[in-house]
């Protein structure tokens, strides 16, 4: 039943199949299934164009698929060295490294606080006076390590 409806279809089948897949992608967004997609709707084009055989066109569409993936999978990452502001997005300690900023309470016995914007964060470092500059250079967990700027 289905192998004579996906016969008689033809190259049609591969477009139906493509158009199912990215509905589904849309459906269940993972950025997958639309690599698929764009597979079966190639294979349908190849397949009307050059009359392939079934055989041809499962293997045409392996192919693709593998193909499609891949390069999807290549334009939706980004390069480590390709720095912006989302890098820190859910990270925002990581934004203070290098920074510098006024300590709101004296360094004693290597401890102290400082207030960035609307926060006060604990700091770790060299005993220090009050009002002093300070650059951040490391942070473990909700600790600023800082040091003189």
């Amino acid at each position: 039943m289905i192998a004579s409806t996906v016969d008689l279809l033809g190259p049609w089948a591969w477009v139906v199949l493509g158009l199912v897949l990215v509905g589904l992608e849309i459906a269940m967004p993972g950025a997958f299934l639309v690599w698929l997609g764009v597979a079966a709707l190639v294979t349908g084009a190849l397949d009307g164009l050059l009359g392939l055989s079934w055989q041809a066109s499962l293997l045409t569409f392996g192919a693709l698929a593998v193909l499609s993936v891949l390069a999807g999978r290549y334009v939706s990452t980004r390069p480590e060295e390709q720095l912006d502001e989302t890098q820190f997005l859910n990270r925002r300690a990581a934004a203070l490294l290098n920074c510098t900023f006024f300590l709101s309470s004296a360094i004693e016995n290597g401890e102290g606080q400082m207030r960035v914007g609307d926060s006060t964060w604990r700091v770790t470092g060299p005993d220090l006076p009050n009002g002093s500059i300070v650059r951040v250079i490391k942070v473990e967990g909700t600790v600023l390590h800082v040091v003189p700027a």
